[in-house]
């Protein structure tokens, strides 16, 4: 390891494999869905059988949001490492209870525990991030951990079609949760501490830099502002809800429409949803470089959620079937990107102190994603299967996207100019530097 970079090692590694087995706990159900046995084995049929599948994803992500709140007070009274070992433990066992399901009520309730084990994740993530990293490298922080939250599912898309089809639903199960018990866990225990000053393999160098800072006096206002008075978290909150709505709505239902509404087989099916995760991961690369080149993190995600909104008209009026899944995947690509921005932005304005609390608010926003679950298959009930009235309730969610972020562009851009206003000094008692 290159000296002076320890902390990418130490820190960045286990929190990618964090979230690349972590990404296929919480979306491969949108893969296993599609599986006639195991829809047949819990009792997922019938009339509301869209209402049940939605349901998964909306008792998970509600126990998910609920417990960010609970994970982020933990974090910051017990640390980031204690935490991200007793939730893996959770949900390891979740994984194993999971595959040993015989009814859909015993399934529904191991995806509630899911939820709460891996509302952690977040929290966990942005703690170690304000700890182990300097201001200037948040952007690349958060797009190196992010991008296992979306080759996870990228690759985890195909490896789990290949497994239903090798062997059963339930052997999906039980691979994650090895996983996790033979990768994740070790991990955190033997290379993470909760500060690079407890960490034996940090040296005085690498110190000095994550603790340097260019902006002083912003520095030091910020430490003693809470996060909870800054207008522009709120607008961030608030876009993460929508974020969340629309992030989770597209990717928990993508294989499912282009099965049922373009047609495709399950090999076709775990192409393009393994192609929308790339896009999705493409997306937070890009963000992550020209987020910390341009300092205009605001301007993107409204960018972003206005090509979301773009994209979703685009696959409904496109005929062509592969086309059209192209476009779903890329405004579920567009959403990574502002998820990565949302999490960049939250660790900017909080402090190391209260990183927890903060990440924890933000993943609380999680909750939209189940509601976003649940009313599209209510939606797909009433309208016997089409797609079309739940794609337009995406449509009008991406369009609330943009009117959150574009209040905070204005402020962005006069901070923008302040810091980069020409140093000038004067000589006497009463100079003053601009």
């Amino acid at each position: 390891m290159v000296q002076g970079q320890k902390r990418w090692l130490y820190i960045i590694v286990p929190i990618f494999f964090f979230w690349f087995f972590g990404q296929i706990d919480k979306v491969g159900i949108s893969v296993i869905q599609t599986d006639p046995e195991f829809l047949k084995a819990l009792g997922i049929t019938g009339e509301n059988k869209n209402v049940k599948i939605g349901l998964l994803s909306f008792v998970f992500t509600i126990a998910y949001g609920v417990s960010n709140l609970f994970w982020g007070f933990i974090i910051d009274k017990l640390g980031a490492r204690k935490t991200a070992i007793a939730g893996l433990c959770v949900w390891t066992l979740t994984m194993i209870s999971s595959g040993l399901s015989t009814s859909y009520e015993m399934f529904l309730i191991s995806r509630i525990i899911l939820g709460f084990g891996e509302g952690m994740m977040i929290p966990v993530s942005g703690k170690f991030i304000s700890a182990w990293f300097n201001k200037i490298e948040l952007g690349r922080a958060q797009a190196s951990w992010l991008t296992g939250n979306y080759l996870g599912p990228a690759i985890g898309s195909v490896v789990l079609v290949l497994v239903i089809s090798s062997f059963h639903w339930q052997a999906a199960f039980f691979m994650l949760a090895a996983f996790n018990l033979f990768i994740n866990i070790p991990m955190f225990i033997f290379l993470t501490r909760n500060t690079p000053e407890e960490h034996p393999g940090v040296g005085k160098d690498e110190l000095a830099f994550i603790r340097h800072s260019d902006y002083e006096k912003e520095e030091k206002i910020t430490e003693n502002k809470n996060f909870a008075q800054d207008y522009r978290f709120w607008l961030v909150w608030l876009g993460m809800l929508v974020n969340s709505f629309l992030f989770f709505g597209i990717s928990i239902w993508l294989p499912t429409y282009l099965i049922e509404a373009k047609g495709f087989e399950q090999e076709g099916m775990s192409s393009i949803t393994s192609l929308s995760w790339l896009f999705a991961l493409g997306f937070v690369l890009a963000c992550g470089f020209l987020a910390d080149k341009t300092n205009r993190p605001s301007l993107m995600a409204t960018i972003l959620f206005s090509m979301t909104a773009l994209f979703l008209t685009l696959a409904v009026f496109i005929p062509n079937p592969i086309l059209a899944g192209v476009c779903m995947g890329l405004a579920m690509g567009c959403q990574g990107g502002v998820f990565h921005l949302s999490n960049m932005l939250i660790v900017k304005y909080s402090t190391p102190k209260t990183a927890g609390r903060a990440a924890g608010l933000l993943g609380f926003a999680n909750i939209m994603g189940g509601f976003s679950s649940y009313i599209m298959g209510w939606l797909r009930d009433l309208s016997d299967g089409d797609f079309s009235t739940s794609i337009a309730m995406l449509i009008f969610a991406s369009l609330l996207g943009v009117s959150a972020y574009v209040f905070t562009i204005k402020k962005e851009s006069t901070k923008l100019h302040e810091n980069y206003l020409p140093i000038q000094k004067t000589k006497g008692p009463d100079s003053k530097t601009l």
